[in-house]
């Protein structure tokens, strides 16, 4: 999934719904939303909903009924760990000028205190960089 638009402007209230729809299994109706975190009325649950369907960040799943009513549910348009990368890349990206992706990923390596773990991640970046490297030369013929 391609990443349209950074998401600078949301508030507290859209991470709560986001974080409720991405810890569901299921797709949730706004009276669902509402009914799952105490503080929600349903007219701020709907007016969220709008702004989060508009800027692609949830999506319809389906029509259901909802006792004898139809009502549409809802489901994230991207994983949580899509959306945090989304968010993180937006903003390296104003410092583009100023850091170099490998400064940048050494500073990332320098914070796992786990010596297995910062192997684990050095294993897998190379693996990575193999797939761009190739990617390249492949684009290049």
């Amino acid at each position: 999934m391609k990443i349209k638009r950074p998401y600078a402007k949301l508030t507290n209230r859209d991470l709560d719904i986001l974080n409720i729809l991405w810890d569901s299994p299921k797709s949730l109706t706004a009276q669902e939303i509402t009914n799952s975190q105490e503080g929600l009325t349903i007219n701020t649950v709907q007016a969220e909903l709008r702004k989060l369907l508009k800027l692609e960040l949830i999506a319809v799943a389906d029509i259901v009924y909802s006792g004898t009513v139809l009502c549409r549910s809802y489901r994230p348009a991207m994983t949580a760990q899509e959306f945090t990368i989304s968010q993180f890349t937006s903003e390296i990206k104003e410092f583009a000028g100023d850091i170099s992706a490998s400064a940048f990923v050494a500073a990332l390596l320098d914070t796992e205190p786990d010596k297995e773990n910062r192997a684990r991640e050095i294993e897998e970046l190379e693996h990575l960089l193999e797939d761009y490297k190739k990617n390249l030369s492949d684009e290049t013929k």
